[in-house]
């Protein structure tokens, strides 16, 4: 074993995400940060982002709260189904988390939009 075994942060990809899911539902977008890499691309349905910086600065203003249904995961890759409150409306999603050397590297959202162009409309 090695000094750096004590480390806070997982080598599990589940748990990766697992953790920066909790952490994003926290509001500790320190700790989100922390599980993913700074070069991680976000890919959804109303649009893309790259970097984490990019990422991060719209969860702060969306802060979004995710209930996880269901974990799959398969080697580096994790996915869940959740249901995701957004802008008062709660939707079913299924994220795609694909971690590398300990970090998330992609996200992919997908769901249907049509109650929150809906709400839009109101």
């Amino acid at each position: 074993m090695n000094s750096n075994t004590h480390t806070a942060v997982s080598a599990d990809p589940k748990q990766i995400v697992l953790d920066f899911i909790t952490a994003l539902n926290e509001e500790n977008f320190e700790a989100a940060k922390a599980q993913a890499d700074d070069d991680m691309t976000f890919t959804g349905v109303m649009g893309s982002r790259n970097g984490a910086e990019a990422y991060f600065k719209d969860m702060k203003n969306m802060r979004l709260k995710y209930d996880i249904q269901k974990t799959f995961s398969d080697k580096d890759d994790v996915c869940l189904f959740y249901n995701i409150t957004m802008s008062g409306v709660m939707i079913f999603s299924c994220g795609w988390y694909h971690v590398k050397n300990g970090k998330i590297q992609s996200i992919r959202v997908v769901f249907d939009p049509r109650p929150l162009l809906e709400q839009s409309k109101k």
